[in-house]
Order: C-alpha cells, then sequence, then structure tokens
C-alpha cells in the first residue's frame, strides 16, 4: 500500500483545549528549524502574523535578522521544539531532517503528546511515512506540506502548500498555513503531500528545459529573444517557467530562488518514485541528465535558469547576443582551433554486417581513439570499414562506460593503416559526462 489509513487521534484534544483557553489559536507558539531561501521567510510571515516563533539553523548567523523582527532564538532543534506548540522543518534533504528529529539534539528529545510537527521540505514519501509512524509514538501528529512557488512566493506569504496526514490536523493548523501561503490544498493520507511535490517538480524541471530548449532554437535561428518570449508568453506554450524564468536567462540573472543542485536532488527522488511503480518516464530521465550536466558544469548553488549556460555551450552562442558575420567567424575559428582534445587510448570495436534477411555477422578488432570533440570522435585502426558503417565502441573495463554506437563518416589513409571520423549516435548526456571525465582522467 502506498498511502497510509487514516489513524485513529484520541490524544490532541486537552492540549488543542489548553491552547484556546490560554488566548486562542492566534497564540501558538511555532517552532521554526532551517532558515535557508525558503525558511528564513516562511518564519518572517509567521511573525508578521502574530505568532510567537523558536528559530533554529544549523549556520548561526541566519537567525540574526529574525531574532531582529522578534523570533527568540534556539541552540538546537530541540530547544526550538521544547516550548512550540507546532514545529515546521524546512531543510534541504531527507537525511538533514531526519538528523533534525531523531538526531542527538533532534526534536524527539523534547516532544509532548499534542503537539503537531509539519514538515515542508521536499522528501521522499518513504521519509514522510516514517516520520508519520514514529512520532505517532510520541503522540505527536505529523503533516508533510512541502511548497510550491519558490523565493518570491516565500516572500510575499503567497506560498501554495500541497499536505499529506490527516485532515483534522491540517484543520487545527490552517491558520499556520495561512500565515505563509494563499492556497492550501489537502491531497490525502501522508506521504500523499510528498507525492504531489515530486510530480509537480518533475512538470517543473522539465518545463524549464523545454523554455531553455526553444529559446536556443530562436537564437540559434538569428530571431530576437526577447520577442520570441513575448510570442511564447502570449501563445500555447505559455507557462510560469516562461513568466519567472524567461526574464532571468535574458537579463543574464542566475541568483538563486531555486538551486539547481535542489531540482536536480527533486527529480532523483521523483526518479526512485517512478522505479517503485515501474513506469516509463523518459523526459524525467533526460531532465535529470541534464540537471546533472549542470551540477557537474559547477552551476549547482545558482538558479535553476542557469542550466541555459549549457545549451549556449553547445551551440556556442549566448542567448540574447547578436549574430553578426563577424562574431559567427570568430566562434567558428575558436572551435577549430580547440575542439578536439589528442588521446592515444586503445579500443575494441564491434563490427556488424549485414548478411540475408534478419541476420547479422560481426567481428572484433582493435583501435585507438585519437581524438575527440564534441560530436564524435576520430579512431586508428588497421580493420578496413566502409563509410556509414555503424561500430559499436568498448571503452577499456578500468573506464566502467557502456559501448557507445557511432557512424563513420570519413575514412583517411595513414600509414597502412585508416583513420576514421566517427559520429556518435543517440549518446545519453550522463553517458557523456563519463566519457568526459574518464578522458579528463587519461590526458592528465
Amino acid at each position: 500500500m502506498i498511502l497510509l489509513p487514516k489513524r485513529k487521534r484520541t490524544f490532541t484534544g486537552f492540549h488543542r483545549d489548553a491552547r484556546m483557553e490560554a488566548g486562542g489559536i492566534g497564540m501558538k507558539t511555532i517552532g521554526f528549524i532551517g532558515l535557508g531561501t525558503m525558511g528564513k521567510p516562511m518564519a518572517a510571515n509567521l511573525l508578521k502574523k502574530g505568532f510567537e516563533v523558536i528559530v533554529y539553523n544549523r549556520t548561526e548567523g541566519k537567525v540574526d535578522e529574525l531574532a531582529a523582527l522578534g523570533a527568540a532564538t534556539a541552540a538546537s532543534p530541540a530547544a526550538a521544539a521544547s516550548d512550540a506548540d507546532v514545529i515546521i522543518t524546512m531543510l534541504s534533504k531527507d537525511d538533514v531532517v531526519l538528523e533534525a528529529v531523531f538526531g542527538e539534539q533532534g526534536i524527539v528529545h523534547s516532544l509532548r503528546p499534542g503537539q503537531t510537527v509539519i514538515d515542508c521540505s521536499t522528501v521522499s514519501p518513504d521519509t514522510s511515512r516514517r516520520l508519520y509512524h514514529e512520532l505517532a509514538s510520541h503522540l505527536v501528529d505529523f503533516l508533510d506540506a512541502p511548497v510550491t512557488g519558490s523565493k518570491p512566493a516565500a516572500e510575499s506569504g503567497t506560498l501554495v502548500f500541497m499536505v499529506g496526514g490527516q485532515e483534522e490536523v491540517l484543520d487545527e493548523q490552517r491558520s499556520v498555513f495561512e500565515a505563509m501561503g494563499s492556497k492550501i490544498v489537502y491531497m490525502g493520507p501522508s506521504g500523499a503531500g510528498s507525492y504531489t511535490k515530486l510530480a509537480h517538480n518533475t512538470m517543473v524541471g522539465i518545463n524549464a528545459l523545454a523554455l531553455m530548449e526553444g529559446l536556443s532554437l530562436a537564437a540559434k535561428a538569428g530571431l530576437d529573444a526577447e520577442q520570441f518570449l513575448q510570442v511564447v508568453k502570449a501563445g500555447s506554450a505559455s507557462s510560469k517557467q516562461a513568466e519567472l524564468k524567461g526574464p532571468k536567462i535574458l537579463k543574464r540573472d542566475f541568483s538563486n530562488q531555486f538551486s539547481v543542485q535542489w531540482m536536480l536532488k527533486d527529480l532523483q527522488l521523483a526518479g526512485r518514485a517512478v522505479e517503485q511503480f515501474q513506469m516509463p518516464a523518459p523526459m524525467l530521465h533526460s531532465a535529470t541528465d541534464v540537471f546533472l550536466m549542470a551540477q557537474a558544469r559547477g552551476l549547482g548553488e545558482q538558479d535553476l535558469s542557469a542550466v541555459v549556460q549549457c545549451y549556449e555551450d553547445w551551440m556556442h552562442l549566448q542567448i540574447g547576443e547578436e549574430q553578426t558575420p563577424q562574431r559567427m567567424e570568430v566562434r567558428a575559428a575558436e572551435r577549430r582551433r580547440g575542439a578536439r582534445i589528442q588521446l592515444n587510448i586503445k579500443l575494441h570495436l564491434s563490427v556488424y554486417q549485414w548478411e540475408q534477411e534478419g541476420s547479422f555477422s560481426g567481428q572484433l578488432v582493435e583501435g585507438t581513439l585519437v581524438d575527440l570533440s564534441e560530436s564524435g570522435m576520430r579512431i586508428l585502426s588497421a580493420a578496413p570499414l566502409a563509410k556509414d558503417m555503424f561500430i559499436v565502441i568498448h571503452f577499456p573495463q578500468e573506464a566502467g562506460l557502456p559501448p557507445v554506437t557511432a557512424r563513420i563518416i570519413r575514412i583517411d589513409p595513414d600509414s597502412g593503416q585508416f583513420r576514421y571520423g566517427c559520429m556518435l549516435s543517440g549518446l545519453p548526456p550522463h553517458v557523456r559526462l563519463k566519457i568526459e571525465e574518464y578522458i579528463r582522467i587519461k590526458s592528465v
């Protein structure tokens, strides 16, 4: 069973009544753990709405601004939870959330019956369900309530919450959610909120790359990027990503609203979920590969719109840059001078030939990888091969690389051997990354 059935609640009534006698819902004290890009403005909005807030963050300096707004500060997650009615966590990933809850200074050491823990982090549904069960043994309610809206919505208090857990617990804490967001959607039992966020961010990642690919095609065709974006926003391709990230791309503003590394983390979590369901998700996997390349390029801490720099590298053109003949010639010259990496790596090549209907014959020949470019490689071999023939390239076992398919597009005699120009065929981005890393190590 994927989602959990409702658990009968028999222990929160006295605590709820005590709070109301003390002054009503508005007097709730919130322990807030995690003051990053999203957490800090969320905690600030709770303060502005009149809640008492106790804040904790691993990096101490991040509490200062909230302390100036009236927040109390705590030296540990346990201390932040000890006097709170509701504890909110907004943290980076599963293991950080679990440490904040169950670690040596985790909130589990100061919990009391009747409290509610709300996790707004994006984590796996398995982690959410674990928290639900284990906190229940302490007579504490739990809601998985990730958000969407990124930094601007966190600052304006217009986040959208997708909530999993018991609906009556959500109803009790609705005023807390309304202080931080404009829409609260109950999705179902524990884990439903986390599944919703992974499905949602799958679409975010794919939509963001669709915007970047469209902008790249327009730029390569010499179209005005700003005018093209106007068309997108007015047409059927319009999306939140076009509205939010399009202007950032054109202005070269990659300041972080939602980073590449956290988008990648969410896509990888979604990938694990689709594996559990044994369902194909080709666009999710392709998007994950591109974000993985952006992470490897050093863009992890920048906004996800920074991934466009990968596309710009591939097409040797910056979006928004005017394509004059002079610039095009300079870029072409740069590619001719520096595109190829000189190598000397021994390979084996599987060569297949068509014999008759439904039948192939093959042989294994030796070769040497001479050099590599963005679109292909040159291989030296004594074996006579034919143009347009497809070959399968086997790297040395130490490389840990899968076989790669290539098509021979050029043949040049070379001292009794043949130098084959090969175009790589259908190479997945993550395989290209592995090849580049292996070649980087071998060329040092």
